[in-house]
Parts: structure tokens; C-alpha cells; sequence
């Protein structure tokens, strides 16, 4: 990323990694109306920050504004996060720059990317894009996970969001030699649900261990996946969110959905048909991948004993 190209950090940010502390970098979709319905977006930013501020580390949230990447942000650019409505990817950062953005709101992919500018390890989010269901035909897979396998940060979710192909999600990451850590946990989480039924290729119990894996990575430009199973009190059963996702997906397709549209869209379909239950998920989620995004950052910023 060139020199003119390189975020503005806010003066908590700046001053932290100066000193070597933690730092989590938080991506801004999920606080926009493009990720969860107001006001529980501007509840998921602040449940999030104070889940970072609690285990010691300076939470960062990403984004565009006025045309410049920001890494950090007052409570006034929170404000304007907290209205986007143009989703910005890793791909559309040089765009949204050029064109001179107002507000863009940054995905996985761009987050990861600037976090690595900014000299940020550690990144929270709820849940990675992956590999589409008919990606044989759409050839749809998103940009989130080339962005981890290219950039050397420690990115926490609660797995890929439950509507992809899991499978083939895994084998992607695989491919492009990302190590995918489970959490305390022995399956891939699904997002809503603890587990997909798919095993973890490695679990992890300890914080200094996730440390390890990001120092000793074969390669030094990868990063790598923690993944955290949803809060048992807050999983929606998987019973019920396969037959919402079932039908979230084939109205999608018969509205002619596709590519970056579709999260939002199912997304939206999923809040109506439990009822709301899945916005509290989502903040349960959101909530615990940050808390544990800290301890990470806050390991990797301590002396090893």
C-alpha cells in the first residue's frame, strides 16, 4: 500500500501501537445498516469496543471516510458508520479513495487489508465470507478469504457465515495454505450454531498457542483463522436456522440475488423468520469473537514467558 494509500490512524490507535500495545481492529459493516437492523448496530459497536477495552487491548474499527482509510475513529465518524450503506472490499479500497467516498464501510477483506497497513495483528469480526453454494456454476466466492491467506493478521470469527458451502470453504483455506484454528472447540462453527458437523483441522486451548501459529507459519505473508463457536446460551438450534436458511437462499435466487447482495439480503430474511432471534446471535457472536480477539492481541503484545 503506498504512502498516500495508508490509514489515518486516531490518536488511541497511533499512540498504542507506538507504545506496543493491543490492538484489535474491528471491521465497520457489521455497525452499518448493511449488517444488523439500527439500533442493534450501534448496540453491536459498543458491545464489541468494550469487549476489547475489558481484556485490555484498543479496539479500531475500520472504514472510508471522505475519501481517506481510517483505521480507528472518533464518535462522530462512528456516527456516520453506524448510517453507511456502500460496502467497501478489499478490491474497492483504491476505487473508494479515488473517487473520494463519503462513507464506506469496510468488509473482512478490506479490514484485513488495512489492518495490515496499520500494523494491526489481531482483527474481530461475526462471521468470514467463503465459497458460495453453486460456486461450480457462479464461480462465487468471496474475497474475504484470499485477503486472510495474503495479509499476516490473526483474523477471529464465528466460522463463515452458515448460508455458504462449508465444505468447500474449508478446502479453499486449505488451499491456500491458511491454518484454521477452532477455538476450545473440536468442529467448525457455523455461525448461528456451534458446530457445522465439519471437524476443525487444529484446536487450540490457549491464546500464546494462536500466537505461535501466526510467528511459525510456513508462509510469512499468510495469515490465519481462529475460529470461535457461538455462546451456548445464544445458539439459535440448528434445526431451525437450516429451515431459514433453506428458504433465505431460494428467495435469493428467485430474486435474482447474487455475488455481494446476497449476505445482506438473506441476512434480513433470517431476522424476519426467527422472529429477531438472530440479531441477539449476532451480538452474542460479535461480542465473544472480540473478547477473544483481545486476549490474542493482548498475548501477542507480551513478552513471551
Amino acid at each position: 500500500m503506498s504512502e498516500s494509500a495508508k490509514p489515518i490512524l486516531s490518536d488511541d490507535v497511533a499512540q498504542a501501537l507506538t507504545e506496543g500495545r493491543a490492538v484489535v481492529a474491528l471491521e465497520s459493516t457489521i455497525f452499518s445498516t448493511l449488517g444488523l437492523p439500527a439500533p442493534a448496530n450501534a448496540d453491536a459497536l459498543e458491545l464489541c469496543k468494550q469487549a476489547v477495552l475489558d481484556q485490555g487491548a484498543t479496539p479500531a474499527v475500520a472504514a472510508i471516510l471522505d475519501g481517506r482509510p481510517h483505521v480507528g475513529l472518533s464518535s462522530d465518524e462512528e456516527k456516520r458508520v453506524l448510517q453507511g450503506t456502500r460496502k467497501v472490499a478489499e478490491r474497492d479500497l483504491s476505487v473508494a479513495q479515488a473517487q473520494g467516498w463519503d462513507v464506506g464501510v469496510t468488509t473482512v477483506s478490506a479490514t484485513v487489508a488495512l489492518a495490515h497497513a496499520a500494523g494491526i495483528s489481531v482483527f474481530a469480526t461475526g462471521g468470514i465470507g467463503g465459497v458460495h453454494r453453486g460456486s461450480e456454476l457462479s464461480g462465487d466466492i468471496s474475497a474475504d478469504l484470499d485477503a486472510i491467506a495474503n495479509h499476516p493478521v490473526i483474523t477471529v470469527c464465528a466460522g463463515a457465515k452458515a448460508f455458504l458451502d462449508l465444505p468447500r470453504t474449508l478446502e479453499y483455506l486449505e488451499t491456500v495454505g491458511v491454518p484454521v484454528l477452532g477455538w476450545q472447540h473440536d468442529w467448525f462453527p457455523a455461525f448461528y450454531t456451534r458446530s457445522s458437523g465439519l471437524p476443525i483441522p487444529h484446536r487450540v486451548d490457549d491464546e500464546r498457542v494462536v500466537c505461535d501459529v501466526l510467528r511459525l507459519r510456513a508462509r510469512p505473508a499468510t495469515g490465519v483463522l481462529l475460529t470461535v463457536p457461538i455462546p451456548v446460551d445464544d445458539e439459535i438450534p440448528e434445526s431451525r436456522i437450516n429451515a431459514v436458511l433453506t428458504a433465505a437462499l431460494d428467495s435469493s435466487a428467485r430474486a435474482g440475488v447474487t455475488g455481494p447482495a446476497v449476505t445482506p439480503y438473506v441476512l434480513e430474511r433470517i431476522e424476519k423468520e426467527t422472529d429477531g432471534q438472530s440479531v441477539p446471535a449476532n451480538l452474542a457472536l460479535a461480542r465473544n469473537n472480540a473478547a477473544i480477539a483481545a486476549r490474542v492481541a493482548v498475548a501477542l503484545a507480551s513478552p513471551a514467558v
